[in-house]
């Protein structure tokens, strides 16, 4: 069991501390087991930011992925997910960060797509998101996951050409039966997993901090840093990024 005071002390070894804004992504059970659970981790991190500090997670109201029929594979669909109601208490954000929205210090947005946000700063959950934490200098802690859960990465993402995003829309048949108001659904993958790429190249250039806490690997940078790797790259060469060609007019 890893207990609260070792987690406390990894945290501080690791660089988190006073007044500092954080954008948080957990799977509680990569630790194998932490005292006192969620709980644990939500007030360690509060302890260590204090007030003056700010901390921002994840408040997608939407199911895990679900399985796919016969009839979805042979209309293309390649992850089907459904949206819930926005008092749901149980999302695919997990137990931490659905844990962390439910408390009365918390403040978080009423739609679909939205972050939830404590301290100094948390009315910027309702205001912008995660653009505070992008812009000023925000830490990201990835706890038991990867870049593929950093929400941060899809605030560059309108830069994307449109003819790369087109090729994964659901056709209007999938959303005559998956409507886009109940649904989230993709058509496709693209053939290289372009957010890998990104979280290599961090590593490469020394942006990345890790360690482990119990059988939990964390990962700890700067957010602004390696989103920018991202829009650089969505920039310079987008098809490259994602192994594509570019359309022919």
């Amino acid at each position: 069991m890893v207990t609260r005071s070792e987690l406390k002390q990894a945290l501080i070894d690791l660089g988190v501390e006073k007044a500092m804004t954080l954008e948080v992504h957990s799977s509680l059970s990569s630790f194998g087991e932490l005292e006192g659970g969620a709980m644990t981790l939500i007030n360690t991190l509060k302890e260590l930011v204090t007030p003056q500090g700010s901390i921002f997670m994840p408040a997608l109201r939407l199911s895990r992925e679900l399985e796919l029929t016969d009839e979805d594979k042979k209309l293309g669909i390649t992850v089907k997910i459904k949206k819930l109601p926005h008092n749901a208490p149980h999302t695919a954000m997990g137990i931490v960060a659905d844990t962390f929205r439910s408390l009365p210090d918390t403040l978080t947005g009423q739609d679909t797509i939205s972050t939830s946000g404590w301290g100094k700063h948390a009315e910027q959950a309702l205001e912008g998101g995660l653009d505070y934490a992008i812009h000023n200098g925000g830490k990201a802690l990835l706890f038991g996951v990867d870049i593929y859960k950093l929400t941060a990465m899809h605030y560059v993402e309108p830069i994307t050409p449109e003819d790369i995003n087109r090729q994964f829309e659901p056709s209007e048949e999938i959303n005559r039966i998956y409507p886009p108001e109940q649904w989230m659904i993709e058509a496709g993958h693209p053939p290289v997993k372009a957010w890998y790429t990104i979280q290599k190249m961090a590593y490469q250039k020394g942006l990345i901090k890790q360690t482990l806490i119990g059988s939990c690997k964390v990962m700890f940078f700067d957010i602004r840093d390696v989103v920018s790797l991202y829009e650089h790259e969505l920039k310079t060469d987008p098809y490259g990024l994602w192994g594509m060609k570019k359309a022919e007019a």
